[in-house]
This record gives C-alpha cells, structure tokens and sequence, in this order.
C-alpha cells in the first residue's frame, strides 16, 4: 500500500510538469533498496525425541543442549514432552530461569492433542479449553507463539482417516481454532497452524480455514516434511510400525509453501538425510527458499527439524545421522542458504 501511494505521489509530481529530477541529486530519488533476505534460525525440541521419549534428554535440559552443543539461542518445544508439568508453577519458574541463565529465548510450543476441528461440538470446546493452560504456559515462558493441529494426530497416523468431509471438518476447524486465537490474542500471542497430517496436509484446504477466521494472530507454520497426504497402512500400530510406513500420495511442497507464504509467522525446516554435498535429498533448499524470499518473508525464526535421529534410534535404520549430526547438518545447510540468498 505505502509503494502505491508513493508511486500515484511521483505520478502527481511528474505530471504536474514539477522536474525534480533536475533540482534534486540522484542519491534522494533512486529506488529505494531492497530489504535484506535474513532470518534467525532455531531448533526444534523434536529433532532430539529419540533421546527425550527413552529419557536420556529431559525437557528441562533442552535449553543448554541448543546453546552448549550448537550454539542456538531460540527454542521451540513440543508439549508431550513436558510430562504435563505444564500447569506446574514451579517446573515453569526452573524452566524459566534456566533460559535466562543461559541467554535463551523460547519462541515457541507445538502442542499436540485434543481435536480442536471435532465435528463433536462439547468435544471440541473441551479441546479448546485444553489449549489454554498451554498458551498460559507460553505466555510465562516469553514465547510468541503456540503451534496447534487441525484434527486427529492419531487417528490421521494410524491410517483411520478424518471423521468427517473436507468440508465439515474444515468448519468445525475454523470453529475451535477462532475460539483458541480469541483466548491467545488476550495474552499477546499468535496461535500458528502446521501442515500436519489429514486434511492438513493439503495447503488449499489450510488457506480455506484461514480465510474463515478473523484474528491478527492468526498464522502458519509451513513444515517443508509434512505435504504427504496419503501413507501405507503401518503394520503394526507402535511408533516403529508408523515410521515404516511410506507415502502414497504428496501435494507439491513448493507450491504448499509457496501457497501458504503470505500467512507465515516462521518456517520449519524439516530435514531426515543429506546427500555428499551437504544438501538435503528431499527438499532443494535454495529452490524453497527462494520462494520464501519471493513472498517478501523476512527476519522470523526458522526452526531445525530433523527427524533422521528418530528413524535411526527408534526405527533402526542405521543410514541415517544421530541426532546430533543431522541438527549440525541441517543448521549448516541454513547458514549455506543465508549465504547464498542474502
């Protein structure tokens, strides 16, 4: 809007016959230069839950992991591990201090679990309600935002499908997440949604949700893994028997992204191998961030998310990275894009 007005503004000028090209020095009216590509990058809790579901890594020692070990200063949890000590005042105040201690933001929480867009109206609201104790949490903690899910994690997983029609549940979304972002909006925070599973995997059904509800907010975290909209039936219905499962059926990450870009409040950059170069096989980095570019995105957090350690230490694959190598790796492909695209 502010290059319109200043562009009718010139127009006005040189049609009034004014000529300030010839009274005033070039510097003061050459095109105003274009804002430098950057972003701050953070690292997601989840790149390391191997380590925190078998207890080797306790949530509250998150924190000095990022700084200590990798030299990141921005964090985003994940609230199963939390053990539900969420509610804890006490918990919350270590947590905390810890943080300030070590010179650590935290930015955000993915929190997963009850449906907010159930088509059951009082299991809805009881899903909302379960959402605020969360934002409470974040709020103390300093972080800007909490992730939620559009549907049923576990239903979506185990190959059971959505309850209900793209439309109904999409309905039924709009619903639980505007009553979400009402209560957020009270303590300052947005409430992003994730391309996740389900019906959220497709980018389109996303931006129909998000054009449904009215909040400043509101928001997307776009999650370059998580487009795949059909996998195989899992085998077996553990965690091993999920992870072995492939997928049937992907919407075009670049056109999801691309598609989800003007309501962007971050970035995930999910990651699970890397080939010779450093690069990684499933997304071209510079190609998806040259559309994060193009969609005028700049200075937010772009969140490591590698998963290769999970497939590793819980799936057995031994071709993949530990945790550690694949967040050195990934933070190291980051660093590779802000080079290039600066």
């Amino acid at each position: 809007m502010n290059n319109r007005r200043q562009f009718l503004s010139q127009l006005g000028l040189a049609t009034a016959g004014i000529g300030l090209s010839t009274l005033l020095p070039e510097s003061l009216i050459a095109a105003e230069p274009a804002k430098k590509f950057t972003f701050e990058i953070s690292l997601a809790e989840f790149s390391f839950a191997s380590d925190l579901f078998t207890g080797k890594l306790k949530n509250m020692d998150f924190p000095a992991k990022a700084k200590n070990d990798f030299g990141v200063s921005v964090v985003e949890y994940v609230s199963g591990f939390f053990n539900n000590k969420h509610t804890d005042q006490t918990y919350l105040n270590e947590l905390k201090q810890r943080c300030n201690d070590l010179g650590v933001k935290n930015h955000l929480i993915m929190v997963d679990g009850e449906n907010i867009a159930s088509l059951d109206a009082a299991k809805r609201q009881k899903a909302v309600e379960a959402h605020y104790p969360w934002v409470d949490a974040a709020k103390f903690l300093g972080c800007s935002s909490i992730r939620v899910n559009l549907g049923d994690a576990m239903a979506a997983l185990s190959g059971k499908g959505e309850e209900g029609s793209r439309e109904e549940v999409a309905k039924a979304a709009a619903d639980g997440y505007q009553k979400v972002l009402e209560y957020a909006g009270k303590a300052g925070l947005n409430v992003i949604i994730e391309n996740h599973f389900g019906y959220s995997t497709d980018p389109d059904w996303l931006v129909g949700v998000m054009k449904q509800v009215k909040a400043k907010n509101k928001g997307f975290l776009p999650d370059f893994g998580n487009f795949c909209a059909e996998r195989s039936k899992p085998v077996t219905q553990d965690l091993k028997g999920i992870m072995a499962t492939t997928c049937v059926k992907e919407y075009d990450k670049y056109d999801g992204v691309q598609k989800m870009m003007p309501y962007a409040k971050g970035i995930s950059a999910k990651t699970h191998k890397f080939g010779p170069n450093g690069d990684d096989i499933d997304t071209d980095f510079i190609k998806i961030f040259k559309i994060i570019k193009a969609s005028g995105w700049t200075g937010g957090y772009v969140g490591i998310e590698y998963e290769g350690g999970l497939m590793r230490d819980m799936g057995g694959d031994t071709s993949y990275l530990s945790n550690e190598d694949g967040v050195r790796a990934t933070k190291k492909l980051l660093e590779k894009v802000l080079k290039e695209l600066a």
